[in-house]
């Protein structure tokens, strides 16, 4: 972990310190020494990529509350920063801090396309679809060196295994040529998230990510292209900007989806704290009134893990998000059962060929 002085803002990034795990048996806490130390001279804080061997490349689940049964993540820890994001507690089982350490010391797992394809050879391997981001954002900044998901995307395309996308990022529109012909025999969908039409607000939380109208054109350009595209307005957060459930839809209805979804903002383990820390830093005149609102919302804390309650909440707010989420979705004929298009073939997947294997002659 870096030292303390990461407690001051890190232009950049979203986190603004890099507390201890849960994991720790010591903290630290950064304290002011009265000298305003300021040095012009010290570098930024740099982003580090380690490599990981890939045993698995398959990770499965069994939550009721997701409509995928088997996700796949080539990186640990983003990059883009998303002061939110429900994945930085999973850095604190590496000993390392779900803060500033979530964000810029990352993992890549080189071997993953080729473990990948060995999992799919298993016998009696079914093919349903994968989700490729549940975690992390598959197309973050270091896919551009790493190329990963292309891989992972293309050895899915060569053996017609449908795939779904989540992903913040305008390069995912690198992978048309993969995509679009995935599209076209119904085994390829892209969900892309955007979290607010302000543009100030979304530096503040999602500071390397794509800009929101980077994102609605990624969109577009994906519908234009005819991989079926759903808006994700995720998450919403009282107070700051749920008010933009309604524009955000419709902003990506306009832009091509065909389909939309939101979650409301969960804060699970350290990401409480650190959510909390963000918001009295940036916004402190609502940090306040903003846990209030998720908490009465949360069953009375800031998490809620049940099923059932963990993506959308409970109480008079949540309530009546859904209601809104409902009645917009009506209005501009989204999530209707014969425009989804969002359902995905898996009756065409063939195992992947091994070198060598004899063709088939029919």
């Amino acid at each position: 972990m870096i030292d303390a002085k990461a407690d001051i803002p890190l232009k950049g990034r979203g986190a603004i310190a890099n507390p201890g795990g849960r994991h720790e048996a010591l903290s630290r806490v950064g304290v002011d020494d009265g000298w305003d130390y300021d040095d012009p001279d010290v570098p930024p804080l740099r982003t580090t990529i380690t490599p990981e061997a890939c045993r698995q490349a398959l990770t499965f689940n069994r939550s009721p509350d997701l409509p995928f049964d088997r996700s796949i993540n080539p990186y640990r820890g983003c990059e883009h920063g998303c002061i939110y994001c429900y994945a930085r507690p999973s850095h604190a089982n590496m000993g390392l801090s779900p803060g500033l350490d979530f964000e810029s010391r990352l993992f890549a797992k080189p071997d993953i396309a080729d473990v990948l394809e060995r999992d799919l050879r298993k016998p009696g391997y079914r093919a349903a679809p994968i989700m490729l981001g549940a975690n992390t954002d598959p197309y973050q900044p270091i896919e551009k060196q790493y190329r990963l998901s292309r891989q992972i995307l293309q050895v899915l395309a060569a053996c017609d295994h449908p795939v779904a996308i989540v992903t913040k990022s305008a390069m995912v529109l690198r992978d048309l040529d993969l995509l679009a012909p995935m599209a076209r025999k119904g085994l390829v969908s892209v969900a892309v998230s955007v979290t607010t039409l302000d543009r100030t607000l979304s530096r503040q939380m999602e500071p390397r990510a794509a800009t929101p109208g980077k994102r609605l054109q990624t969109i577009r350009q994906l519908s234009e292209a005819g991989v079926p595209t759903m808006v994700f307005a995720a998450p919403m957060i009282p107070f700051l900007n749920d008010a933009e459930l309604e524009g955000i839809v419709g902003a990506g209805k306009d832009a091509g989806a065909v389909a939309a979804s939101y979650t409301l903002i969960r804060l699970p383990l350290e990401l409480k704290d650190l959510f909390a820390d963000w918001l009295r830093e940036h916004l402190p005149g609502k940090a306040d009134h903003v846990l209030s609102l998720i908490r009465q919302n949360r069953a009375g804390g800031l998490n809620d893990p049940a099923f059932g309650r963990r993506m959308k909440g409970s109480g008079q707010l949540a309530d009546v998000l859904a209601k809104r989420f409902r009645l917009t979705c009506r209005k501009h004929a989204l999530n209707m059962k014969e425009s989804d298009g969002l359902k995905l073939q898996t009756g065409l997947f063939r195992p992947p060929a091994r070198a060598g294997d004899q063709m088939d002659l029919f």
